[in-house]
């Protein structure tokens, strides 16, 4: 009994920090590329929303049919 319970708490150990790291790249902002995928779309679309990120990606999503091919990809790769 006592094995499963080390084995346990091992796994738990080890997933916990696993999952952490996966939220926080799931959170994290835009990579410098896709920044640069998107900026010049950013500010002929999006302009007023500049250095509000909520409110950057929704435009951007909302434009997604007039964006160039490149920032279209990010933001579908962010789920837009």
């Amino acid at each position: 009994m006592k094995k499963s319970v080390n084995a346990a708490s091992a796994l738990v150990a080890l997933a916990l920090p696993l999952a952490a790291a996966s939220l926080a790249a799931a959170q994290s902002g835009p990579s410098v590329q896709d920044q640069m995928a998107c900026r010049s779309d950013a500010g002929k679309f999006c302009a007023e929303h500049v250095g509000k990120p909520p409110q950057m990606n929704a435009c951007l999503k909302a434009n997604k049919a007039n964006l160039s091919d490149a920032c279209r990809k990010v933001v579908e790769s962010r789920g837009g």
